[in-house]
């Protein structure tokens, strides 16, 4: 509940500094005529729609289970990556089109210092947000925040760009520098449209977590061989900032079926601690009869011995 918060904190915070950033540029755009402060202004826009998909993904995503979500909301946010890489890519095409029209007619620009200076604050902002939303999205694992963090990121590259661009519009008198630098913007946004889109398809697919994750899962099961005999078939996947995991747990046969539940519910227990989102599944398999050593050699005392210390310690004041 408190990851949930505070991604939705930094997804309002973005929605307002999206807005605040899209009315400035937008102004400056249509005083000066400059097509790279009005790029720069459709993208700010942009990032209004997007902050605010963000933020009722991230809302609803938080939602526990329902009927029709046993599973939970987690690909809310997935939704809203695939959604947002979409729109920066259609951004991306509607510069690059107005680029190309305005290097084959020309284009007049006035006022160019007021697009400057919108420029440049645009740029510190966007590095401001960026790193908050980053952190925030390092902090809490969403993929969402992650996507505007990544937007925003691109934010600063092409402000600067743009704003070197009317440098030289100014200092050469050379206006089709503008629309020039606008098209490399475009070609740039797609280029990370197609980023956040793999990313998304990710979770869409069901690919495995990363293998340092996985590496992870297997540290944290392996430390409890004591309660158990061996583990098989783990399978990860993702939804949102949800991290699906299940595998086999081979216990001692000999064991009754609630000591073996109460082996499961240990190392759930254990992992959902060690990784924020996690939502385990154990399926339990006795040992097979051939690899049984008996009931006076088995570890099940061992078993029982370190599942009663742990109950212990949970109940202690």
């Amino acid at each position: 509940m408190k990851h949930a918060r505070r991604k939705i904190r930094a997804a309002r915070l973005a929605v307002l500094t999206a807005s605040s950033l899209a009315v400035a540029k937008l102004v400056t755009g249509l005083l000066t005529g400059s097509l790279a402060v009005l790029a720069s202004a459709l993208d700010s826009v942009l990032d209004i729609i997007m902050s605010g998909v963000n933020y009722f993904a991230i809302h609803h995503a938080s939602q526990p289970a329902d009927e029709n979500h046993p599973f939970g909301h987690g690909k809310f946010e997935t939704v809203a990556t695939l959604i947002q890489s979409s729109a920066i890519a259609g951004t991306g095409i509607l510069i690059g089109y107005e680029s190309v029209r305005r290097l084959l007619n020309g284009v007049e620009l006035v006022r160019l210092e007021n697009g400057m200076i919108v420029l440049l604050v645009s740029a510190v902002a966007s590095v401001a947000i960026s790193r908050h939303l980053r952190r925030v999205a390092a902090e809490c694992d969403s993929s969402a925040l992650k996507a505007d963090s990544l937007h925003f990121a691109m934010d600063v590259y092409t402000n600067l760009a743009l704003l070197l661009g009317l440098i030289l519009v100014t200092a050469f008198d050379a206006p089709w520098i503008d629309p020039l630098l606008s098209l490399l913007a475009a070609f740039y946004i797609l280029f990370e449209a197609f980023k956040l889109l793999r990313h998304g398809m990710r979770d869409v697919l069901d690919e495995e977590l990363p293998q340092p994750m996985r590496d992870e899962i297997r540290q944290l099961i392996e430390k409890h061989q004591g309660v158990m005999a061996s583990y098989h078939n783990l399978r990860t996947r993702r939804a949102g900032s949800q991290k699906m995991m299940d595998f086999h747990l081979t216990v001692c046969r000999h064991l009754t079926i609630e000591e073996a539940h109460d082996i499961a519910d240990l190392l759930e227990e254990r992992i959902r601690s060690e990784i924020p989102g996690a939502d385990v599944t154990i399926h339990i398999e006795p040992c097979s009869v051939d690899r049984c050593p008996g009931a006076d050699a088995c570890r099940e005392d061992r078993m029982r011995l370190e599942i009663a210390d742990d109950n212990a310690q949970q109940q202690a004041p």
